[in-house]
């Protein structure tokens, strides 16, 4: 929010802010924290960073979806359930052995829960939780877009991003073919440093996993050239899916294959083609197979 600049200063004048636990000492529970009952002053507009991982994350979003008139989710993990929500892969308990029992930095233990709130059974988004009215993924969020869409919202109007990809505003060129094998990320791109952005050739093309044909376009706010683009690596897929109700796995799948390139040389497709979007039931324990006797 700090990175919008001199708009920062113009949304300041509109807005008086009443609750900013990053900023304000808040207490949810009362001055002292004594309280039996949480207590978020009442708002108009309210912001949700982060995705939903314990009961207390699922209460303060309720709680602030009860208060607030209009409620946002900020970021690819209150949209998604971002990089965290790669853990729905596995079952809560194996998860919790991993870490207390079995990883070999730390001394075996009980899972704790003296004074922690329990773990939901797996990282949700926001609106998986409440109702939300405006979503501003990225990871991070363009400034761009966190003031436009509060600004919208204060003048009481809807605020969206558009339904285009990456490859939409892309400027690399593209020959609709690619020959070999997917390569490692950090393999050089071919680019001339001196060129402009749209002499070099589709980083797909070219053989890297670019998850733009799949991916909504924004992450560069007003300046369209997507972010990861313009400094010569591929998407990572942080704004989500290009439309609400997407599978980005099966759409990457075909994307692939179009141009030649083979998807079964990814070790685990479906932590890449879902690595920020696991919420929403995208990402989920695989069923077990049988055990042959």
């Amino acid at each position: 929010m700090l990175d919008m600049g001199e708009a920062l200063l113009d949304l300041l004048a509109k807005v008086d802010i009443v609750h900013m636990p990053v900023l304000m000492d808040n207490k949810y529970f009362g001055p002292l924290g004594d309280g039996d009952k949480m207590s978020i002053p009442e708002a108009d507009i309210g912001i949700i960073s982060g995705g939903v991982r314990n009961e207390k994350e699922k209460h303060v979003a309720e709680e602030m979806r009860a208060k607030c008139k209009k409620l946002v989710a900020l970021g690819s993990c209150a949209c998604f359930g971002g990089i965290p929500a790669l853990a729905n892969m596995w079952p809560k308990a194996d998860l919790l052995e991993r870490v207390f029992r079995g990883c070999p930095t730390t001394e075996k233990a009980a899972d704790p829960a003296e004074d922690l709130p329990p773990l939901t059974d797996r990282v949700m988004a926001v609106d998986e939780v409440v109702k939300v009215d405006a979503m501003i993924p990225g990871c991070p969020t363009s400034p761009d877009w966190i003031g436009d869409a509060l600004t919208a919202l204060i003048e009481g109007k809807p605020w969206t991003l558009p339904d285009r990809s990456v490859c939409d505003v892309c400027p690399t060129k593209r020959e609709k073919k690619a020959g070999g094998t997917l390569k490692r990320p950090l393999e050089s791109v071919t680019f001339d440093p001196n060129a402009p952005l749209d002499t070099m050739r589709c980083l797909m093309e070219q053989g890297f996993l670019c998850l733009g044909p799949v991916t909504r376009a924004g992450c560069g706010g007003h300046e369209k050239t997507p972010r990861c683009i313009k400094g010569y690596m591929p998407c990572r897929g942080c704004m989500g899916p290009v439309r609400k109700g997407a599978n980005p796995m099966v759409d990457m799948m075909g994307a692939l294959s179009s141009i030649g390139l083979d998807a079964k040389a990814l070790v685990d497709r479906r932590a890449m083609f879902n690595r920020y979007i696991g919420g929403h039931n995208l990402l989920r324990p695989l069923p077990q197979a049988p055990v042959r006797r």
